[in-house]
């Protein structure tokens, strides 16, 4: 489908919860989320009819997002029935990895082709801080299990935080040496605010450029990423500017939250509902949300904050 100021609509981003085992400062509260009632959210059976739905609309993309969407009981099951569903040739999914070593294999044995890792940090006392919780060596598993299970493309992808793990870019950028993967570096989006990070925290993309001068441009393959190469890597290094240089009038996707609110911007209040709703009517608010699909996201920066309306992990990653 075409929305109104021409761009084809082939990307889902489907948060199958909005809970996560770790809490990242950028990204939720310390002490989590209110916990909604199993009757507030989509159940598996209208999550899959979303999914028809979408790709009735010509959705050929489908990314499973959360929270952290491992801790979702029958994420396989999900999984297994995306997959299965005419007109997705493609289900991928976003996950921190700490779950991976014991459903990289199932996942990828369910249909899963492509896997998006988040990992800001290799030091140990640093990660613990960002994620208030979280075990680095888990995370670090979970790369290795995801290697091991043969997905045709692992992506780790690192928020830039100015004064946090800045110069952790070389050591983040070697992951494409040592794996077969590709590492994003992604600008912080100014979301949810815990006071955590002030205006110095916001660096632009432009910052790793310098601090890899190695990096070879490459051409791009459809994505947000401008993608480039370090000399002798097997994976490639992408670099995301949602604030710098936002890539507004190329993007081709719509979101839709574990509680069944189609948002077709990330950074907009505007949200259609779908719970309850039988498929045709699903897609019709499907139609209705990429209709009104704004042309841009507005100004985002320290000082202009995301009108998203809710912290991240409500939304899906």
């Amino acid at each position: 489908m075409i929305d109104s100021y021409g761009r084809t609509i082939t990307y889902l981003r489907l948060s199958v919860t909005e809970l996560c085992n770790l809490r990242c400062r950028y990204c939720m509260p310390e002490d989590g989320i209110c916990k909604k009632s199993h009757e507030q959210m989509l159940t598996e059976e209208e999550m899959i009819c979303a999914v028809r739905a979408a790709a009735g609309l010509g959705i050929r993309k489908l990314r499973i997002t959360g929270g952290e969407p491992l801790v979702k009981k029958n994420i396989l099951s999900l999984c297994r029935k995306a997959v299965q569903v005419p007109g997705i040739t493609e289900v991928c999914l976003t996950t921190n990895a700490t779950l991976l070593p014991e459903l990289a294999a199932p996942l990828k044995e369910a249909g899963v082709k492509r896997i998006n890792i988040s990992l800001d940090t290799l030091n140990e006392e640093k990660y613990r801080y960002i994620t208030r919780r979280g075990d680095l060596s888990q995370a670090l598993s979970g790369i290795e299990a995801a290697v091991s299970a043969g997905f045709d493309k692992i992506k780790i992808n690192a928020v830039l935080i100015g004064g946090f793990n800045e110069e952790e870019i070389p050591a983040l950028a070697e992951l494409t040496r040592k794996y077969s993967a590709d590492v994003r570096f992604i600008e912080l989006m100014p979301m949810y605010d815990g006071g955590e990070f002030g205006p110095d925290a916001y660096i632009p993309c432009e910052r790793v450029k310098e601090v890899l001068p190695d990096l070879q441009e490459l051409d791009p393959d459809g994505g947000v990423a401008k993608l480039y190469t370090l000399p002798g890597a097997m994976g490639n290094i992408g670099l995301i500017s949602p604030l710098s240089r936002h890539f507004c009038g190329s993007c081709n996707r719509i979101r839709i939250t574990a509680d069944g609110r189609i948002k077709p911007c990330l950074h907009r209040e505007a949200e259609y509902s779908i719970k309850g709703l039988k498929e045709e009517q699903m897609a019709e608010q499907i139609r209705l949300a990429i209709e009104r699909k704004p042309q841009w996201h507005g100004e985002l920066s320290a000082k202009q904050r995301s009108c998203a309306g809710r912290t991240m992990n409500q939304i899906g990653g």
